[in-house]
């Protein structure tokens, strides 16, 4: 937006002051009344010809601000109605400052035809494809003469099939230099106080000798010398103004002083734009002409394609004679010399094809003899507009012998423009990204590029949460971390996945040595950052991409698993010191990667460990019997190592399937006497099998104690309750009490054998089923529950008068209509089923519900027809609908579920053997000695043990230490 106090002083408009000999129009083109009073006055100026410089002056713009072109599409645009004086540098300053144009890495001028001409339609899709590339990849500023004739008219056509087509690349700036006293309808443009927006009429068919602006333009800046329909006007300060901006440090590559270059793109054309041409050519602007456009674009074509010898002055008159037609004879015998002698020059180094190229070589032509500067400065021209394929066929060629160190610059550059295409093409000429990390500070650069996020500043805070509870120096620096991180190359993956950047992440991953465990912690880090987030698209990216590294270990893990199964198994268990020294099967976990775990080659590993030093394919009886002699070939014993009766017994107990087995005989034992002293032997003198569940009980909670140190412990509900019933048991008045306590407990430790048989194949996939349909039912109870209340509240109100008595409300409101779904209908709300002698008439009788309201013959006087109509309205919906409504949900749950059941199962039953891997080898209630001993070691050694909190902060510090330094600096100024 563009303030008139501001414009005053930036741009002006020009008044007419002196009439010719003409009654109503002035010299300047403006008709009598278009003129201000002081410009009529019959005195002043008599006998004067009339002179712009003395007869105009300067006042503060009237035409300013926001452009809405009506009819299709509703175009907005910007506009500023300016003088032919003003100071390009202003207009920059307008451009870039107040309308908030970034400053462009290239400049098309496009220039041709002034009024319409017919492309064909090959060589006008070529035109459009290629401009709309050009300014994209390069973030560049397109500039014409702005109407809707022409090149102009072509170019708003490019602009707007490039905005129908796509929104992704954001928009084209297309900037129209256009003359205020040629356009049409202006009238709609002008306002003091600057129109917001003002709303321009496009009237092709009465516009006359003069022009519309064109709607498909962004940006237009009106240039006004006073005068009214005369074409060019703004010639001179379009030349100013683009000479301004090649002056100008390109943002991208501003490390070396590079200004920003300009191409010169000619269609069609006549005279004019021949002078154009030449003046630029002269300047080193690069040229690029549409061969097949028409006129002087053809000739240029035509004469650039010629060998030397032939371009003639005789060869360039019949090429004039041939594309211009009757309009050849106006053209100066001089100005064909001229231009003859130029493309004579110039010619064998033209390529009308490629803009680009044609640029970066007349811009390493004013330095070539400055060696590696000039291929410096060619390569930072084709990372600033992103063109590849130039710096492949054109830079990185055999006569050119690049230096790792030579392009680390360069390598910083794409990683921070974010252009993977360059990342990759500089790792295959030689650039070593372990030599480009070497210097600490270019990550911590990496990260200062970074923009702020809510997931940086989380990170920030919780790292520097755990390094102060690891009582760490407030100030970390790499060198604190040297000792930790060694691997430069994972942290530059860990700055790609944090930005979300699939492209630069996968360059960066397969740089990796521990790929696989990087994608696995890529998976976990991206998982978490889509739960802290608050956009939820991203979080639906950062999940897709989640699931795509997840893809990846999974396929690097099955060819390692094909082509050595053994040591695929050793890279799930070998701690990563580039990951906070966990594993790729802890990684996963963390993750929620199911997939990953679901795989047969990890599968296969878990069951080794599962069996321990077993044999895989022992079947469980034998198991059990393992610790009788069993007959073996005595050749084979003699290759294996002969193990004694101990250490059989060892490796026997040890393995995670024997400690399952021990522990289900031992968990049923535990339930049985559990059930026999609370039907048979619960006294109020704690009798010895009493006194026995105790001393399990107390086991149970030690080991519970121990899985809690060890951070392999799932929270239980009993733990609270065991302690209530404790205190309760010693209390005589609260004994019966501790019992009910004592058997809601004993529900809970009933319902815990659901989460012991996980691990089986049977019933593994089905208990997971249950577990969906319970959360579901949860719901399901939330709607039910409004209609028994609904129900139970209106049927309790129409039948019963004020009882005060509060469970027999209960009873009436919720507990009976619930009965009413299992078909337990209640006798009172029906005269025929009605007794008197069931219910208590002034709800004294505590054992008896109130009766209802009675009449004069004791009989109900609630009307019966209504409370009949409301119990067949409440079966309808609770029996019918919502009962119907849970089967469905239950049948959509397992259809669901059953998909992948077998892939939850496998990583639920990865827990279940993580979890017996870490148990003691003897099973309650004898487990109570090896927690002795435990605890007396500790006392011996005077150790503290590492806490599950413990080992999450030293996770936390190995993988984002080397983040620490740059995330912290960058938001020192944002926490």
């Amino acid at each position: 937006m563009v303030e008139a106090k501001n414009e005053s002083q930036l741009v002006h408009t020009f008044i007419g002051s002196c009439f010719s000999t003409r009654e109503d129009v002035c010299r300047c083109g403006y008709s009598k009344i278009e003129h201000v009073g002081e410009a009529i006055k019959p005195d002043d100026f008599t006998g004067e010809s009339w002179d712009r410089h003395r007869h105009i002056h300067e006042v503060p713009t009237d035409a300013f601000g926001d452009i809405s072109f009506d009819g299709l599409g509703q175009k907005t645009g910007k506009y500023a109605r300016v003088s032919t004086d003003t100071s390009p540098e202003i207009l920059y300053q307008l451009l870039t400052e107040q309308w908030k144009l970034s400053p462009p890495n290239l400049l098309i001028s496009v220039t041709g035809g002034a009024k319409n001409f017919n492309l064909k339609a090959r060589i006008k899709n070529m035109f459009h494809r290629g401009l709309i590339k050009v300014a994209q990849t390069t973030g560049a500023w397109i500039i014409t003469g702005g109407t809707h004739a022409g090149v102009m008219k072509h170019v708003g056509q490019a602009v707007r099939d490039n905005a129908l087509s796509s929104s992704i690349h954001g928009q084209i700036v297309a900037i129209g230099v256009a003359t205020w006293g040629i356009i049409h309808n202006k009238d709609a443009l002008v306002r003091p106080e600057g129109c917001f927006p003002a709303h321009y009429p496009m009237d092709i068919k009465g516009q006359g000798r003069l022009s519309c602006l064109d709607n498909n333009h962004s940006h237009f800046l009106l240039v006004d010398d006073g005068t009214h329909g005369n074409y060019g006007v703004e010639i001179e300060l379009r030349s100013r103004l683009e000479k301004c901006i090649s002056r100008k440090i390109s943002d991208y590559i501003s490390q070396s002083g590079v200004t920003i270059p300009v191409v010169c793109v000619v269609l069609d054309g006549g005279p004019g734009t021949l002078n154009t041409i030449y003046n630029a050519m002269l300047c080193g602007t690069p040229c690029v002409i549409l061969e097949g456009s028409g006129r002087i674009a053809d000739v240029i074509a035509q004469a650039a394609g010629q060998p030397l010898s032939r371009v003639t002055i005789v060869h360039i008159h019949l090429l004039m004679k041939r594309f211009f037609g009757k309009e050849y004879e106006k053209f100066p015998d001089l100005k064909i010399i001229e231009w003859t002698k130029k493309v004579c020059e110039q010619g064998g180094t033209s390529n009308t094809n490629k803009p680009i190229s044609i640029t970066l070589h007349f811009s390493s032509r004013i330095s070539e003899s400055q060696g590696i500067e000039c291929w410096k400065r060619q390569l930072e021209l084709a990372i600033a507009w992103n063109r590849v394929d130039i710096a492949e066929t054109e830079i990185f060629i055999e006569e050119r012998q690049w230096k790792s160190s030579d392009l680390h610059w360069a390598m910083f550059s794409a990683l921070v423009g974010n252009k993977p295409q360059f990342v990759s093409l500089l790792l295959e000429n030689g650039v070593s990204l372990r030599d480009f990390l070497q210097d600490e500070e270019i990550l911590c650069e990496l990260y200062k590029q970074m923009p702020s996020c809510f997931f940086l500043r989380k990170l920030a805070k919780r790292v520097d949460r755990a390094r102060r509870s690891k009582r760490q120096e407030k100030t970390i620096s790499m060198t604190h971390v040297s000792e930790e991180v060694h691997h430069l190359l994972g942290n530059l993956f860990l700055w790609a996945v944090v930005q979300n950047n699939k492209d630069l992440a996968e360059i960066a991953w397969e740089q990796c040595r521990d790929c696989m465990s990087a994608a696995l912690a890529a998976t976990m880090i991206l998982k978490k950052m889509a739960e802290e987030g608050s956009d939820a698209d991203e979080a639906e990216v950062m999940r897709e991409l989640a699931n795509h590294y997840e893809k990846q270990a999974i396929g690097v893990f099955s060819e390692c698993n094909n082509n050595d199964e053994e040591r695929a198994q050793k890279l799930l268990v070998r701690a990563s010191p580039y990951w906070g020294r966990t594993t790729c099967l802890r990684l996963a976990q963390e993750a929620d990667d199911k997939s990953f775990v679901a795989q047969s080659g990890v599968q296969a590993l878990l069951t080794q460990i599962w069996c321990g030093e077993l044999s895989v394919v022992n079947p469980v009886w034998r198991v059990l019997i393992l610790t009788f002699s069993v007959h073996s070939d005595a050749a084979r014993l003699q290759r294996l190592k002969i193990l004694g009766s101990w250490s059989k017994l060892v490796c026997l107990y040890s393995s995670p399937q024997v400690k399952f087995y021990w522990n289900i005989v031992s968990y049923f034992a535990f339930l049985f006497l559990f059930a026999v002293v609370l039907m048979i032997d619960f006294q109020a003198t704690p009798s010895p099998a009493e006194l026995l569940l105790y001393v399990w009980l107390l086991s149970l909670v030690c080991e519970e104690v121990r899985q809690v140190r060890e951070c392999s412990w799932d929270s239980h509900l009993w733990n609270p309750r065991l302690t209530v019933f404790f205190f309760f048991r010693l209390t005589t008045k609260l004994f019966y009490a501790g019992k009910v306590v004592l058997c809601i407990d004993f529900v809970v430790f009933c319902l815990r054998l659901m989460a012991i048989f996980t691990i089986s194949k049977t019933l593994g996939p089905k208990i997971i089923i249950v577990k969906r349909m319970i959360m579901d039912m949860f719901f399901f109870m939330f709607l039910l529950s409004i209609w028994v209340v609904a129900y139970g509240v209106a049927k309790q109100g129409i039948l019963i008068d004020n009882d005060s008595r509060l469970d027999w409300i209960i009873r009436g409101a919720v507990y009976e209509p619930y009965l009413i779904i299992f078909g337990d209908f209640p006798t009172n709300i029906d005269y025929a089923a009605f007794d008197i002698d069931t219910c208590s008439m002034n709800g004294t009788d505590p054992l008896k519900p109130k009766c209802p309201i009675l009449n004069e013959n004791q009989m109900p006087a609630f009307p019966q027809w209504l409370t009949i109509i409301m119990l067949c309205v409440y079966l309808l919906f609770a029996n019918i609908l919502l009962l119907n409504l849970l089967i469905a949900i239950f049948n959509f749950t397992f259809q669901e579920v059953q998909y992948n059941t077998d892939t939850i199962w496998k990583f639920q039953r990865y827990e279940l053997i993580k979890e017996y891997h870490s148990l003691p080898a003897v099973p309650p209630p004898l487990v109570i000695f090896s927690h002795l001993y435990l605890f007396i070691r500790l006392l011996l050694m005077r150790r503290p043990p590492v806490t599950c909190t413990d080992k999450l902060m030293q996770f936390s510090l190995c993988c984002f230490s080397p983040l620490v330094p740059a995330i912290t600096h960058c938001l020192s100024q944002l926490l």
